[in-house]
């Protein structure tokens, strides 16, 4: 048994980063040069806006502060421990982690809901949506859930999940960083590679080419150029 775990653990942690490494950069680059015109977000805003707007605002900054902080925790993770070596700015850091991470799983449930209950966002979801949908949800939830129930994460992220995430980098995966950690934070680590590796057969792809100032530009205003009855007395 322990011998099919290692074997399990060395597929799972060693081998798998590559191999969704390796999908999402060559079907990335052969994606773009096939296909262009499919790096789109292909929103369904102009079908129903209301709800769009409350699931995808939140959703949106929510991941997008989580991401960072990841990011961060990877790039200096001396710098967070030393941040969190005083409690206080540790419990500001956790708290304001959880608020963004609860704002991101609340905004793709609100996301979700929209396509399943809107007839005409519905009609245009691909399976390959509903697939990222379900991965992201996973990827959310079992963030929030490692957040409650195994908290002080920024501290053990950036002691040893970044260094595990360097040693992919360096070619030399040392995967007792991971292996030890507990079911759920594995299953975020195995969910977050099946996300990249499938991350360039969905829409998300429009996030390598399309910058994102409407995060903070004013709302767009949109006037048509059209009068009651115009199109009949043109028809005739």
């Amino acid at each position: 048994m322990d011998t099919a775990q290692q074997y399990l653990d060395q597929l799972l942690f060693a081998v798998a980063p590559y191999v969704a490494l390796a999908i999402f950069f060559i079907v990335t680059i052969q994606r773009y040069r096939a296909q262009k015109f499919t790096y789109s977000s292909l929103s369904s805003q102009f079908l129903e806006n209301e709800q769009h707007f409350w699931a995808l605002v939140p959703f949106h900054y929510g991941i997008l502060i989580v991401l960072i902080g990841h990011v961060v925790a990877f790039l200096v993770p001396s710098w967070v421990l030393g941040w969190n070596a005083r409690p206080v700015r540790l419990y500001m850091l956790e708290i304001c982690a959880l608020i963004f991470g609860v704002l991101t799983v609340v905004g793709l449930a609100t996301v979700i809901l929209r396509r399943l209950s809107n007839v005409k966002a519905r009609t245009v979801t691909s399976t390959s949506d509903w697939i990222l949908y379900a991965l992201l949800l996973v990827q959310t939830v079992s963030g929030v859930y490692i957040a409650v129930m195994h908290p002080w994460g920024s501290s053990w992220f950036a002691a040893s999940a970044a260094p595990y995430v360097w040693s992919i980098l360096k070619l030399n995966p040392e995967i007792h960083y991971v292996v030890a950690m507990p079911f759920v934070v594995k299953l975020h680590i195995v969910n977050a590679l099946l996300v990249i590796g499938f991350f360039p057969f969905t829409r998300l792809v429009h996030i390598l080419v399309i910058p994102n100032p409407y995060l903070w530009r004013k709302p767009q205003v949109v006037r048509w150029n059209w009068q009651p009855g115009a199109r009949g007395r043109s028809a005739r």
